[in-house]
């Protein structure tokens, strides 16, 4: 009898790990196909080429890592928290790149724009501007340029390589400089004219947004010194009262309440970020 038992617990242990193996297996296919390839693409748009498989296995040493730094530190329930948070992390790295290549282009876009405002009144082409600018310009305004050019040459019509252009980049500035010069072909006008206007209007709102990041900056400093402020007393009293902070951290009411604690600093850091943040 004893023996049956423990064959039917060995079984039922079994048949329950390969039931979750398969579930984890589905989930990191779903993940993979949805967030992965995503992930890809957006790198593949900045010129940092990286299949979904090799993305997926980044992310996944990153995961581990944070989870058995979690494990070390706050237990299994760090381990749990951080294994997610690792999960996360690549794709939040590959927004911000995306967003600091965007703003290094819409520096650049100024200056490029007044080039070819120039080379307009010099009586150049729209692709001889393009191609003059993706060769003295650095990345990432060269590359997207110099892409352009080589669609250009291969036969695609300029609307559509500048719309291919515009989808890779995601500027709004470049949105708009796409939109007038597609509108411009068009209908006609002074190409070199325009450009200096959008020119204009873009360094206008470079200096907008300057001034609002330096109002808006105290906000943004009170909101990581009272986000940060529990955790330094945290650490200032487990230092003075180690017998009475230890038990608490090692307990499961004190892990759920740092838990939640980290979660309404969380919270709390980034609504004062939406509040201060201000389009232009």
């Amino acid at each position: 009898m004893l023996g049956l038992a423990v064959l039917f617990f060995f079984v039922s242990t079994f048949v329950l790990a390969l039931y979750v193996f398969s579930i984890v297996t589905k989930a990191l296919e779903l993940y993979e196909d949805k967030y992965a390839t995503k992930g890809t693409a957006t790198l593949g748009d900045m010129f940092m080429f990286i299949s979904p498989a090799q993305l997926m296995t980044i992310t996944l040493i990153i995961a581990f890592v944070l989870s058995m730094l979690g494990f070390v530190i706050f237990g299994w329930f760090g381990a749990i928290l951080l294994f997610a948070i690792g999960f996360v992390l690549p794709f939040k790295g590959i927004a911000m790149l995306r967003k600091r290549r965007i703003a290094k282009f819409n520096v650049q876009l100024v200056d490029a724009l007044a080039q070819m405002s120039a080379a307009f009144k010099a009586g150049l082409t729209l692709q001889q501007a393009m191609e003059s600018i993706s060769r003295e310009v650095p990345a990432p305004l060269g590359q997207e340029f110099g892409l352009t050019i080589k669609e250009l040459k291969l036969g695609s019509p300029t609307e559509e390589a500048l719309e291919n252009l515009n989808k890779r980049v995601g500027s709004e500035d470049l949105d708009l400089v796409v939109t007038a010069t597609n509108v411009a072909r068009k209908l006609g006008g002074n190409m070199a004219e325009m450009y200096e206007i959008i020119a204009a209007t873009i360094r206008e709102r470079f200096r907008l947004e300057g001034k609002i990041r330096a109002l808006t900056s105290q906000g943004k400093m009170q909101a990581w010194v009272v986000g940060l402020m529990p955790l330094f007393l945290g650490i200032v009293m487990n230092a003075m009262r180690p017998d009475l902070m230890g038990p608490f951290l090692r307990s499961t009411f004190g892990k759920i309440v740092i838990a939640i604690i980290l979660v309404m600093e969380i919270m709390g850091i980034w609504l004062i970020y939406k509040i201060v943040d201000i389009d232009v």
